[in-house]
């Protein structure tokens, strides 16, 4: 009775009802280094997952001969070893270079708005120039017909100044000729 209330205990429990969540298998799994070529031989101890070892270039049916990190000399199943370094010795340096080119997104990503916001502020400064220019442009227009209408201006008043000059010359010369002329006075008289 006690075993089918402890069975029913634990097929009811929350770990259990929870199916469908996404799990994962353990990192820490080990492999048994033995004696010699085989299991039947003697366990010398377990070498984690991942952890470097010599192959002593030794092989018999399907197991190899190595030294493993502690120094013990034994064998492993050939299927189990591999001349690639294992993950948990790559995972650092994947970590370690993807952080590193994150970093350079994230530098590259603030350059970009960086760069966006001086696009931004030098079209900002081209639009002020370009109407500062026009407005340049349309005063020194103003200006240069303010300067020809001054011209213009001068140049008229001096031919009316000279034709005014000219006209009380001929009236003059004109008033000269008709004036009475000083008669001469005869030699004759003696005053």
């Amino acid at each position: 009775m006690r075993f089918l209330l402890l069975a029913g205990a634990l097929l009811l429990s929350p770990a259990l009802l929870a199916a469908g969540q996404q799990r994962y298998i353990s990192d820490n799994v080990f492999i048994y280094i033995h004696n010699g070529p085989g299991t039947q031989y003697r366990i010398l101890g377990s070498i984690e997952a991942g952890q470097p070892v010599e192959f002593l270039g030794e092989t018999q049916d399907d197991y190899s001969k190595v030294i493993d990190h502690k120094g013990r000399e034994g064998w492993v199943a050939n299927d189990m070893l591999s001349n690639q370094p294992s993950l948990r010795e790559r995972m650092p340096q994947l970590e370690t270079e993807l952080a590193s080119v994150k970093e350079q997104l994230a530098n590259l990503e603030a350059n970009q708005s960086d760069a966006g916001s001086r696009i931004e502020n030098l079209q900002t400064q081209l639009k002020q120039a370009e109407d500062a220019l026009a407005k340049a442009n349309l005063e020194r227009d103003s200006a240069m017909a303010k300067v020809n209408d001054i011209q213009d201006n001068a140049r008229y008043r001096m031919w009316q100044e000279g034709g005014l000059i000219a006209a009380i010359g001929a009236l003059i010369g004109i008033i000269l000729v008709y004036l009475p002329r000083p008669q001469r006075r005869k030699k004759n008289r003696w005053m």
